[in-house]
């Protein structure tokens, strides 16, 4: 499970498994998770957390998305 980068209590990673995926990010915090689509930023599922805790993941992915981008070719290798 490489992890992509941690702020403000929020975990953020990719599932090894998901290359055959469309380019996006998993995200965890205090017993709950969220996927969000980079292209466009889209959230794609959540469960566990508050609304305001999904609003802020999602500004977090935003702001680091060329980090994330670069992390899923290193990973994924396309």
């Amino acid at each position: 499970m490489p992890e992509v980068f941690r702020s403000e209590g929020y975990v953020f990673f990719f599932y090894a498994n998901e290359s055959h995926e469309p380019m996006h990010v998993h995200v965890r915090r205090s017993g709950g998770h969220a996927t969000f689509w980079l292209v466009p930023l889209t959230l794609a599922y959540a469960e566990g957390l508050k609304v305001r805790e999904l609003a802020r993941a999602e500004e977090l992915v935003a702001a680091h998305k060329d980090e994330i981008r670069r992390k899923w070719h290193e990973v994924f290798g396309s």
